[in-house]
């Protein structure tokens, strides 16, 4: 077996995805998409300051190209990316949009082979290929109270999904090309590619605060910061450093095919909440786990 801190890497951003994607679903609920989006990646960014301080890891400044495309990543992938996610959960709620997720692998691979030359052989393809068979089969199953589903309201929530994907496929392969450029480490990467979405993001809710409300409910809430602060710390900085670390370490077309397993983690997480799993689930996991296995022995 070859070495697979990569792997590892974006297995782990996963299950901390799952964690954060709970947590966000509920208090989702108090704060809408975008000032979400803000709020998560400014208390990453608090984190992510710390860490570099405490580390003293130094930013190598030698060429600056790998910090553009970085920073170009975090924008598209982040601040578009993640708003995009959102927005499509309100519209078609999480198993469907997760669904849609799924075809990011694919059109991250098949880019990064055009944009960056990256061959794949026959089993990792077959392992990105079982991968995400495996996550459709468990997000596509059917769950009561998907609420409305109107003509108008689907397709939005679709096209709200598909922008979210494409923007993540195009943020891998940006962030792939980066580290293939330059020697900025995952930890610097994160940092660089959060400071960008979140420029982007202030811009966005100032120019559109014209429309809402000065005043903010949830703030009142200790509980909700606190839940909100967990969920940052788990998903956004955690997750985004170990995001980088993946596509620093291995090809971007099997990073992007790992770091779509969330789904899978989510299943214990709703067994520990006294959901029930079915069958269909369960073979979900199994086919997956067999593709995630092509590409850690296989590749």
């Amino acid at each position: 077996m070859t070495n697979a801190k990569g792997e590892l890497a974006a297995l782990l951003a996963a299950c901390l995805w799952a964690i954060a994607s709970v947590v966000y679903g509920i208090v989702g609920q108090r704060i809408p998409p975008l000032k979400l989006n803000l709020i998560k990646g400014i208390v990453a960014i608090a984190f992510l300051v710390l860490t570099i301080l405490f580390t003293r890891e130094s930013l190598p400044l030698s060429d600056p190209l790998p910090i553009f495309l970085l920073c170009l990543s975090g924008v598209v992938g982040i601040s578009w990316g993640d708003t995009a996610f959102l927005a499509a959960i309100n519209y078609l709620g999480a198993r469907r949009v997760l669904l849609i997720g799924t075809l990011a692998p694919p059109m991250t691979a098949i880019a990064a082979n055009i944009i960056l030359q990256e061959q794949l052989n026959i089993r990792a393809w077959c392992g990105i290929i079982l991968t995400i068979l495996g996550v459709a089969w468990v997000v596509t199953e059917r769950v009561p109270g998907n609420g409305d589903d109107s003509p108008a309201h689907l397709w939005t929530g679709i096209g709200f999904g598909l922008l979210s994907a494409m923007t993540n496929a195009i943020a891998t392969v940006i962030s792939r090309g980066a580290f293939a450029t330059g020697n900025v480490t995952p930890l610097w990467a994160a940092l660089l590619r959060l400071s960008a979405a979140e420029l982007i993001l202030l811009l966005w809710v100032w120019f559109g605060r014209k429309n809402q409300e000065l005043s903010y409910p949830y703030w009142q809430s200790g509980r909700v910061i606190f839940v909100t602060c967990f969920a940052a710390f788990c998903g956004t900085y955690l997750g985004i450093w170990l995001q980088q670390t993946a596509i620093k370490f291995t090809a971007a077309g099997i990073a992007s095919t790992l770091l779509q397993t969330s789904p899978l983690f989510v299943i214990p997480i709703g067994m520990c909440m006294g959901e029930k799993v079915s069958w269909r689930a369960i073979a979900g996991v199994i086919i997956a786990i067999i593709g995630i296995g092509l590409l850690f022995y296989l590749k």
